[in-house]
Parts: structure tokens; C-alpha cells; sequence
């Protein structure tokens, strides 16, 4: 029996007219009436995460479609890859699909909930709540220690139910930082900063944790240990986690990659959960696939 504290969190209550639990039909993209969305292997799991016909249009003089119609769903607990090349819109997709930014038009619902229909105030205190974020740059405060970084979702009033120490001390023993408390980011590796990155991330148990190329600066050893913490949390804690990244070796390490490219989910290629995380399927998958 785990502590009450390491409970994981209860899903979002869903609105009367929210199919949460299970997979709802979406849409057929604005601007491609035979797209299909991308749908888990495991559709039997609850959802976590889905978004229909999604665009989005930066506006200027010469305006820029970064998406173009975007349909998917991820499982609670699922690993899944938005691998594509630069400008491909896979960030862009990430960001909106966390509440950071806003699609021009579509849907994305979170945990059961409708970002659409949240305000400013209440769209903040649900990425607080329930999403973790990591970033290529680790976007840790330098004036902060360890503990400090990865306390800080509560420092700034995520919810924590009296569990606020034990929660932050589990978290750094999950990414192996015990000891490093009082350190600060500067006196730190890269892949130590990225592993308190992390920690900060899961510390309030969020339903999501999206990761934007969180191995981009690491070296190849580095960058597996770190993978291969997000992979456990998917497995271990149930965890969803999203990963954008353009790498196949990082790719690899998810249950299911989707392929993005112009804007669009051009392909996916399902992996399942295995032991080996070896690119080579997916490395002949992308040859097929003229990748």
C-alpha cells in the first residue's frame, strides 16, 4: 500500500457531456477530410489527453500555418513521441496541447477538461496542478537550491494537501538527488539540472508531463539516463508523458511515435512496451516510410 501522499492524483471531473473515459470520434481535419486521428493501441485505458482539427496561424504580414487540422489521443500512462524536423510544428503542437498557447481553431481537452472553456485564471491553475513541464534548457532559478527549484509549484500555490515536504524529498529520491538539496543549479552537471527539471515536474502529480527536446544539450549517456527516467515514470507511476523531440534513439524510448511534419501528423508508428529501445525498427520504419 503506498503512502496516502504517493496516492496518484484522481482525474479531472469531467463535464455531463465529456467522454473521458472513453475514446470519442473526432472530427475529420478542417483542411483534410480523410485524416484519421491519431488513436492509442490501448484504447481500452482511460483517456488523457485528446485534441481535434487543431490549427494555428501566426498572423503578420506573411502569415504562417503552423498547424494545419491536428486530431489525436494519448492513454493515461502512455509514452508517446511527436518526432518531426525543425519547423515541423511539433513544438507548437506541445505548447498548445499544455495550455502554454492557444490554437487559432479546434479543441483540446486535458484530463477531461475543455481548455477552451477555461479563463486565464483557471487555465494557469490547471497546468499548475496538472501538467509537469520539462525544456531542452532546464529553466531552472539560479538563486534557488535543489529542494528550492523543485518546491517551487508550491511556492506558488499548487495544492499539496499537507504533503509538501514529503512530496518534494520523494521526488528527488525518484531522480536520485539526495544529497544535492542545498546545491545550486551552477554546481550541478547538465544532466543532474535536467533531472531536477524533471523532479520539479512530477512533484505535484500531474496528470501530463510534456517534454520539448529535454535531452538536446545532454551527451549520449546522459541523455539515456534521462529517457529512460521519463520511460519509468509512464511505467512504473502510470504517468503520461509526451515527448517532442527530432531524434529516433529518443523516439524509441515511447510506446508510440507520431510523425509530424508541414503541420500535420503525417504518420504513426507503434512501438509497444518492451525492454529493448533500440531506434533500429524505427530507423526501417522511416526508411519505408521515405523519412
Amino acid at each position: 500500500m503506498w503512502p496516502r501522499w504517493l496516492m496518484p492524483r484522481p482525474p479531472a471531473r469531467p463535464r455531463p457531456t465529456e467522454a473521458a473515459t472513453v475514446w470519442p470520434p473526432l472530427a475529420p481535419s478542417a483542411t483534410d477530410a480523410t485524416a484519421q486521428p491519431a488513436v492509442p493501441a490501448q484504447a481500452s485505458r482511460r483517456l488523457a489527453l485528446y485534441c481535434e482539427g487543431v490549427t494555428k496561424v501566426y498572423r503578420g504580414p506573411r502569415p504562417v500555418q503552423a498547424l494545419r487540422g491536428v486530431s489525436l489521443q494519448v492513454a493515461e500512462g502512455e509514452f508517446v513521441a511527436l518526432m518531426g524536423p525543425s519547423g515541423s510544428g511539433k513544438s507548437t503542437l506541445l505548447h498548445i496541447l499544455g495550455g502554454i498557447d492557444t490554437p487559432t481553431g479546434g479543441r483540446v481537452v486535458l484530463d477531461g477538461v475543455d481548455l477552451g472553456t477555461l479563463d486565464a485564471e483557471a487555465l494557469t491553475r490547471l497546468r499548475r496542478e496538472r501538467t509537469g513541464f520539462v525544456f531542452q534548457f532546464f529553466n531552472l532559478l539560479p538563486t534557488l537550491t535543489v529542494w528550492e527549484n523543485v518546491d517551487l509549484p508550491f511556492a506558488l500555490g499548487a495544492a499539496h494537501n499537507g504533503y509538501r515536504a514529503e512530496r518534494v524529498h520523494h521526488n528527488l529520491a525518484r531522480m536520485g538527488l539526495l544529497g544535492y538539496e542545498q546545491h545550486t543549479p551552477q554546481e550541478l552537471s547538465g544532466g543532474e539540472q535536467q533531472r531536477v527539471a524533471i523532479a520539479r515536474a512530477l512533484v505535484t502529480r500531474p496528470a501530463i508531463v510534456f517534454a520539448d527536446e529535454p535531452t538536446g544539450n545532454l551527451d549520449y549517456a546522459t541523455s539515456a539516463e534521462i529517457l529512460q527516467l521519463l520511460r519509468t515514470c509512464a511505467r512504473e507511476y502510470g504517468q503520461t508523458i509526451v515527448l517532442v523531440t527530432h531524434s529516433a534513439a529518443a523516439a524509441a524510448y515511447a510506446d508510440r511515435v507520431l510523425l509530424v511534419r508541414d503541420g500535420q501528423i503525417h504518420d504513426e508508428i507503434v512501438l509497444g512496451r518492451r525492454e529493448d529501445h533500440s531506434a533500429t525498427a524505427l530507423i526501417a520504419r522511416l526508411a519505408e516510410l521515405g523519412l
